[in-house]
């Protein structure tokens, strides 16, 4: 298994959780394997025949997207179109990882991965692109459409509200938006069970959604992570208090709702995603 973007928290955990499996698994960081390096990819696919490539690389940064859209295009749209022409080559099925920001947030129910698309922002539009760009090329694809992913390392909004849960005594946290948190090692495990069953069905190839059980606010989540941590000495958040989006102005907008459908996931591949709180009660365990 090749695993591109390996210096990611997505891929980190993938990598952890293959050698645990015993798969035989190469990580290439950034610096190891640019994906916008068309020659690149086609070559490090050929060196390292592998029997599935796994596509982590991403530019995942939703407002820096608006103001770097030739860069957000090339690492989320055209690093999956030169991955799936090297995967087609060699006849190696890939995984992508997608995002719940290819919907605009409008709809009053969990989003099916047919559902029509809308992303408001360059991040997501990109992502979206690089989607399609797989899907024209290799018929071999799983298409992964995850959200609000985190882990107890690397840079995300849980070890973001830790950090500020041990320097401020009240943290303000938009309230308006819904989601669903995601932890990235269960999704790690989620894209190898998924990857080694579709490997042996060919009709369980294309786009699915995958994350924990249930939704929130990040003004929830925030909150469920401060009651977490209550046992540190260290703990100096009192109040988590709930605003507004207009409160808190970014440059990229944000989906209002973008709880993701993952019945098609159950159904096909028999894997059942655990409530979020069940997932965040795990990564509390490793901060306190």
């Amino acid at each position: 298994m090749l695993v591109t973007g390996a210096g990611g928290m997505v891929a980190r955990e993938v990598v952890d959780a293959a050698d645990a499996l015993g798969w035989a698994v190469i990580g290439r960081s950034h610096a190891e394997l640019d994906v916008t390096d068309r020659a690149a990819v086609l070559a490090a696919v050929a060196a390292t025949e592998p029997d599935v490539v796994l596509n982590a690389a991403a530019y995942t940064q939703v407002d820096g997207a608006e103001s770097e859209p030739g860069l957000a295009a090339r690492v989320n749209t055209e690093g999956p179109a030169w991955l799936a022409d090297a995967c087609a080559v060699g006849r190696v099925p890939l995984i992508q990882i997608s995002t719940d920001y290819v919907f605009d947030g409008r709809s009053r129910r969990p989003y099916r991965p047919e559902d029509p698309t809308n992303p408001l922002g360059v991040y997501g539009r990109t992502k979206w692109e690089g989607e399609q760009a797989v899907r024209e090329r290799l018929p071999e694809h799983l298409i992964v459409r995850t959200s609000w992913v985190y882990a107890p390392h690397g840079r995300n909004f849980f070890r973001t509200i830790a950090r500020l849960a041990r320097e401020q005594a009240t943290l303000r946290v938009v309230a308006d938006q819904h989601g669903c948190p995601t932890l990235a090692a269960d999704l790690a495990r989620a894209l190898l069970g998924a990857a080694a069953s579709a490997m042996t069905r060919s009709d369980q190839w294309g786009t699915y959604h995958f994350c924990n059980a249930g939704e929130t606010t990040w003004h929830g989540f925030a909150s469920a992570i401060v009651a977490g941590l209550a046992p540190r000495p260290d703990l100096v958040a009192r109040s988590v208090l709930p605003i507004a989006t207009s409160e808190h102005t970014r440059p990229a907008a944000r989906p209002a709702y973008s709880v993701l459908d993952t019945t098609s996931w159950t159904s096909t591949f028999g894997l059942a995603p655990r409530p979020w709180e069940q997932a965040l009660a795990d990564a509390l365990c490793q901060v306190i």
